[in-house]
């Protein structure tokens, strides 16, 4: 018992420095692998770069392949975009296989210490992208500590250790009952990488835990046959990986479900053609790893662990970069088959406009979840735009029936609603998660922003409705009247044509200038226009003049809402 408790120990230090690790990672560079991730535009090999780059990083394939089916989901990135990238993130989880490896050649602690001894004072008292850099380095060390805690915790059954021999006798016949069986055995073995991978929910972990087995004489004594078999589990482990996005995709759009349904395929695909080239393969695999440079090799000849190590993340490397290189070619053939597999149909409840955090459940994406909420904001922006084009034409068209232009106009203003309420949700449980202080501001500025864009389809709809009053009730407004509420509205729309052009970018300070300098167009216009109201109510129809002036309050407002919008937007540094 104390051995399974010490390896679980092991297992979790090892999955804490990955998991702070990641998170200072994503800190510290995070805005840049959202827009790199979000700049791919159809490069299915800048796809690829961007996968391996993201991948190496964080350290977590399962991450990368859960932010892209958020950002399929969202529709930052296609369906093609995302197979290139998928493939990239199945390369850049080979670097786990080489660390391990090569950590095993020397005392881990004598490293590891050191390591979380930098990053340690960079995280406590460093400010910014130091404390996050420092978050970085003491997650790795932390990594490193926890593979050393593993292989220590690991029985070494090539020196006869026999501590906790119930919990051993039961590995080992479990071992045993799927060993000596020929081929079958590695097919056997691979089915069991499936089963740890989706047991521990980390290919990285599962990795460990495998080339750890081996070299401590789990597998057996002969070493090319403990790498074959450590090479079967590996296979397992690149199947077992699929599932973490594919639970991410329940819930989601079709083209996400797709991107989920393609990274099982291509690693599917990559595991049958290896199968049948395996016996080959790997002694292809094991000759170059007896070519390694002395310092490399072990130094006891009765067992090559070194070798099986090294050997084990020759051939995970390979096999991916074999795989990747061979179906790069036919992404858009994978992407059909995909679309066959999942059909489109109507997302039955679910409304496009509607912003679900699908990952919350699953791998931690911590800063690169935002880009999902981003990407909502900007499509409530465009959403109010649009909006306001319907008041325009309903107030332009006075003779026209346009009833149901007004119920489609109330739809909207209550969608509105929906979209402040799912951002803001989602911007919550985002900042639940530890940010840096910049995205945390971010996370604010951007609460405040659908707020206001709220209320401003709610004046929208206000304006709406005067309007539909005033054709009820038959008002007429006099040319001058009409000229003056058409003034307000033109300088109302170039406010929120900005909003919706530089929303959330970079600004120039022209443009903020020109937003305040409209919002105070629009006040100005206002009190002039209603003064003339007031006086025009001894002489004409006080109702005319009422509704005219809540009209040119209403736009008023709505101005002020843009550069609400624009003032919290420039205060945010997403691009």
């Amino acid at each position: 018992m104390i051995t399974v408790l010490g390896i679980l120990g092991a297992l979790g230090v090892f999955l804490f420095g990955m998991k702070v690790m990641s998170e200072g990672v994503q800190k510290f560079a995070g805005a840049r692998m959202r827009a790199a991730l979000s700049s791919i535009t159809g490069n299915r090999f800048k796809g690829v770069l961007t996968g391996l780059f993201t991948t190496s990083l964080v350290q977590s394939s399962s991450a990368t392949t859960v932010l892209v089916v958020s950002f399929v989901n969202v529709g930052l990135l296609t369906l093609v975009e995302s197979i290139g990238v998928i493939m990239g993130a199945n390369l850049g989880t080979t670097l786990t296989a080489w660390i391990i490896a090569t950590v095993g050649k020397f005392s881990i602690a004598k490293i590891a210490i050191p390591i979380i001894g930098v990053g340690f004072p960079l995280f406590f008292v460093g400010k910014g992208k130091w404390k996050s850099f420092g978050e970085f380095v003491l997650g790795f060390g932390l990594l490193f500590l926890g593979l050393g805690l593993l292989k220590e915790a690991v029985p070494d059954l090539k020196s006869g250790v026999k501590e906790d021999q119930s919990v051993i006798d039961t590995i080992q016949w479990w071992i045993g009952l799927l060993s000596d069986k020929g081929y079958l055995s590695y097919v056997l073995f691979m089915i069991a990488g499936v089963i740890l991978t989706l047991m521990v929910q980390s290919s990285s972990a599962a990795m460990a835990i495998t080339i750890t087995c081996a070299t401590q004489g789990w597998f057996g004594t002969d070493a090319f046959e403990v790498f074959k078999i450590s090479a079967a589990v590996v296979l397992g482990e690149n199947i077992g990986t699929t599932v973490t996005a594919w639970l991410a995709s329940l819930g989601a759009t079709t083209d996400a479900k797709r991107a989920a349904r393609a990274h099982f395929l291509f690693n599917v695909i990559g595991t049958i053609w290896m199968l049948v080239v395996f016996l080959g393969f790997t002694k292809i695999v094991w000759e170059v790893a007896q070519h390694l440079p002395e310092g490399l090799k072990s130094a006891k000849k009765d067992f090559a662990s070194h070798e099986v190590a090294f050997a084990t993340a020759i051939f995970h490397t390979s096999f991916n970069l074999i795989n990747v290189l061979a179906l790069i070619w036919f992404v858009p053939q994978i992407a059909r088959i995909v679309e066959k597999w999942v059909p489109k149909k109507e997302e039955s409840g679910r409304d496009p406009k509607r912003l679900r955090y699908i990952s919350q459940n699953l791998v931690d994406l911590g800063e690169l979840n935002i880009a999902e909420a981003e990407d909502s904001v900007r499509k409530m922006a465009t959403h109010t735009n649009d909006m306001f084009k319907g008041f325009k034409d309903v107030f332009d068209n006075p003779s026209a029936d346009l009833s149901s232009e007004v119920s489609r106009l109330k739809k909207m203003e209550e969608e509105a609603d929906l979209m402040m309420q799912d951002i803001t949700e989602y911007l919550v449980k985002c900042v639940a998660h530890d940010m840096s202080d910049q995205n945390a501001s971010n996370i604010a500025a951007m609460i405040r922003i659908v707020t206001e864009l709220e209320e401003a389809t709610d004046s929208i709809y206000r304006l709406v409705k005067l309007t539909e009053k005033k054709y009820n009730k038959s008002y007429q407004f006099t040319d001058h009247q009409t000229n003056q509420v058409g003034q307000i509205t033109s300088v109302v729309g170039q406010a929120l044509g900005a909003v919706e052009n530089f929303l959330l970018r970079k600004t120039p300070p022209e443009v903020i200038a020109s937003v305040k300098s409209l919002e105070a167009q629009s006040h100005s216009m206002r009190k002039t226009f209603n003064k003339q109201a007031m006086k025009r109510m001894s002489e004409g129809d006080i109702r005319i003049e009422m509704l005219n002036t809540d009209i040119n309050n209403q736009l008023m407002g709505l101005a002020n809402h843009a550069l609400g919008v624009m003032e919290a937007s420039d205060s945010t540094s997403v691009e």
